[in-house]
């Protein structure tokens, strides 16, 4: 395995719980800033090299968005390193745990995954002697004080690093701006603070992210979210002409359902391994003067496939009797969509970025939403609540087809993003 020469911050990383550091004392660290900054890599070895110095038979944890997800990009990387550096590590999947042994020292660490409220049960009544939480402004708070309640053993430490989100959110006021008051020794990483990372990935990554996204992955701020949510796609290059329909190799449909509000079906369909939405229905009964019960919004889908085989039709999950009716007749595999609003729109705006969705022209209150989709204005990371329903669906589709929860896998046959 090659290794590229550390930068500064990363060797402060690797170095400030040695007993001669001058941050040796403090009870955490809080590493945050853009993407692919180098932050995590070094955070995990140094994480364990840590408890391997100064514990013996003791049990730790890290801690994920999820497991699975901590798998990928914390465990996957970091075992072959603990590895060819010399420590024995014995993985044992199914109890979500690895143990590292070094000479006589032998610790555990148990893998925790934070996604809701209800994960903080998961860790209740463990005795922990350090934690590490990757990507800590996505768990809840709840999640997070259980943990840290956890490490009652003398000279634990606690270990955080994330990406910016807004500076409302609870992490930054209670962590971020009182990094001094906490003890905690803090690191603000940028792209440069990665010296394994190319210019031409660099530029890839600066590319993949607009407005707040932009201000926060790339240029690792805790900024509000402001303006359009997704303000690329009103320019006119981001529009698409419907490919060739003998050409077309599949077929899906999201569903934002609404009786009052408008109802906003897509029509979506796979070619050359790019995702196309090629049409859509939109019903606005305030513009029509008139509501359309559950059956006739069928059949105003079943004209949208028009006779097409489709894989799977997501819907808002929230519309129990229309997946009912759906269910009811049998003709098409349905399925309540993801909903998370805000990974669902980091996610789709990714996704349009890259180009694995691609919006047609034929589709004109999509377009005409992605011009109006904008955040609150009072500094919250949410949409208004408005001119959102063609946005919605969108992002049904992304989380709920393109992307398999929260693990960025294809539900469908294609490359992994």
């Amino acid at each position: 395995m090659k290794f590229e020469p550390f930068s500064p911050k990363q060797l402060a990383v690797l170095h400030w719980w040695l007993p001669k550091s001058s941050y040796s004392s403090f009870d955490a660290i809080i590493c945050d800033g853009a993407v692919r900054s180098g932050k995590t890599l070094c955070m995990s070895v140094s994480f364990i090299a840590w408890a391997m110095f100064s514990f013996r038979q003791a049990g730790l944890a890290l801690c994920g968005r999820s497991v699975a997800s901590l798998r990928r990009n914390v465990i996957a990387p970091l075992l072959p390193i603990l590895r060819e550096i010399g420590f024995d590590v014995h993985e044992k999947v199914s109890q979500n745990l690895f143990e590292v042994r070094a000479g006589t020292v032998t610790n555990t660490f148990y893998l925790f995954g934070g996604y809701n409220e209800t994960s903080s049960s998961l860790i209740q009544g463990i005795t922990l002697s350090g934690i590490l939480f990757d990507e800590v402004a996505l768990m809840p708070r709840s999640f997070v004080e259980q943990a840290m309640a956890r490490c009652s053993v003398s000279r634990s430490k606690l270990w955080f690093n994330c990406n910016p989100e807004s500076p409302q959110h609870w992490f930054f006021r209670e962590w971020v701006s009182r990094a001094k008051e906490k003890k905690a020794y803090y690191l603000h990483f940028t792209m440069d603070d990665n010296p394994a990372l190319s210019p031409s990935i660099r530029e890839r990554y600066q590319n993949l992210y607009s407005g707040v996204f932009y201000d926060r992955f790339i240029l690792g701020k805790w900024v509000v979210a402001d303006g359009l949510i997704y303000p690329f796609m009103t320019q006119p290059h981001m529009l698409f002409d419907v490919p060739p329909e003998k050409e077309l190799e599949q077929f899906a449909v999201s569903c934002d359902y609404g009786t009052v509000n408008p109802a906003s079906f897509g029509l979506w369909a796979l070619y050359r391994g790019v995702w196309y939405r090629i049409d859509e229905y939109y019903y606005d009964s305030r513009r029509h003067h008139l509501s359309r019960t559950d059956e006739e919004h069928y059949t105003a889908l079943c004209d949208l496939i028009g006779g097409r085989q489709v894989s799977a039709i997501v819907v808002d999950p929230s519309a129990a009797s229309f997946i009912q009716v759906i269910k009811n007749h049998g003709d098409y595999p349905v399925l309540p969509a993801q909903n998370d609003v805000l990974d669902g729109i980091r996610q789709t705006s990714s996704a349009l970025k890259r180009q694995t969705i691609r919006i047609c022209r034929t589709c004109s209150d999509c377009i005409r939403e992605f011009a109006l989709y904008r955040w609150k204005p009072d500094g919250k990371d949410a949409p208004v609540k408005e001119n959102d329903h063609a946005m919605d669906d969108v992002r049904y589709f992304v989380t709920s087809v393109l992307l398999r929860d929260e693990d960025d896998f294809f539900a469908f046959a294609s490359d992994r993003l």
